[in-house]
């Protein structure tokens, strides 16, 4: 019996999803590939947009795009979804590959790394009329946490964890960089946990307006973040660094990198690796922090890289 045209029209649209939902999909010829990233004003989101253009630019048959996320812990879910075939993460990732943690039983085992990025720094910033005066002082306050579904959220429960509190300690504020940027701004939060390289445009923001304060982050309270959570380190903020912040700051943090899907060819994501190297003063330009994006920093990397990336790592003379 012949098909009808109906069920046949029914059939090639079913066919056409399909195949358009399938991460690293070929259609006309070009490889599909979204990078998941970060929210405005953060450091990731201008990063990856301009990784995207420099894909687009100088590798054949990838047709790549930029996505605005959560960040992190976002990130990771669009990609198990396959709704992102790279982007952009901190350490949380290494839990989701390894399935430790937050992951404990839902392990992703088909991320790879591709590239370090940079150090990524955790502000402890306070307003200046909140009363604050070290990081013991939240209890009650009015404190941002980094937006939902983020790695920023993940590490705020951390960091109080450490502290002795939880969330139901502080009156939580869910907001990604640019929206905690503003409620400082409109005085709608006491404090913010922010995670990033140094100069995200929301802190550049609030520290020129002299709205904010750093608190340091204490040596004991970092030692037993330290003691669950490996990969943490030291890290201070240089004096000077942003506007009306005269001292040298501690803080602390950990390391950034991009992942990608095993799915990708691998000679397209060795095109991919060398042209984001060739082309890495772009990303400089874009953001300062690239400059870490060196081979000697693939140590920092705890998730085994794509065998396209890795070849082109070992053409360099650095083997993992």
């Amino acid at each position: 019996m012949k098909m009808s045209k109906f069920k046949l029209g029914l059939v090639f649209l079913i066919s056409a999803f399909t195949i358009f939902t399938t991460a690293g999909t070929v259609l006309a010829g070009k490889v599909f590939i979204n990078i998941g990233t970060g929210s405005m004003g953060g450091s990731y989101y201008p990063v990856g947009a301009c990784m995207s253009k420099i894909i687009n630019d100088n590798v054949q048959g990838v047709n790549c795009s930029v996505q605005s996320t959560g960040g992190t812990i976002a990130n990771l879910q669009l990609m198990k979804s396959k709704e992102a075939q790279m982007a952009t993460v901190d350490l949380n990732a290494s839990d989701a590959y390894w399935g430790m943690g937050k992951f404990e039983g839902d392990r992703m085992p088909g991320i790879r790394a591709l590239t370090p990025l940079y150090p990524e720094y955790i502000h402890l910033m306070v307003s200046k009329k909140s009363g604050i005066k070290s990081i013991y002082d939240l209890k009650g306050k009015k404190i941002s946490v980094g937006a939902v579904a983020s790695g920023t959220e993940v590490t705020s429960k951390q960091l109080l964890a450490a502290l002795g509190m939880t969330f139901d300690d502080i009156d939580v504020r869910r907001l990604g960089v640019g929206a905690t940027a503003q409620a400082f701004k409109d005085r709608q939060i006491d404090g913010a946990i922010m995670a990033g390289g140094l100069g995200m445009s929301g802190v550049i923001e609030v520290t020129s307006l002299k709205l904010v304060d750093f608190v340091p982050m204490p040596d004991e309270v970092l030692k037993k973040l330290q003691a669950k959570y490996s990969y943490w380190m030291p890290m201070d903020i240089p004096a000077g660094y942003y506007p009306n912040q005269p001292k040298a700051i501690k803080q602390y943090g950990d390391w950034n990198f991009t992942i990608i899907h095993e799915d990708i060819p691998e000679d397209m994501v060795y095109n991919i690796t060398r042209a984001l190297y060739e082309n890495a003063e772009e990303l400089v330009l874009t953001k300062e922090q690239m400059k870490y994006m060196k081979l000697e920093n693939l140590k920092y990397i705890p998730v085994p890289f794509h065998p396209g990336a890795q070849k082109y790592y070992s053409e360099k003379g650095y083997g993992k």
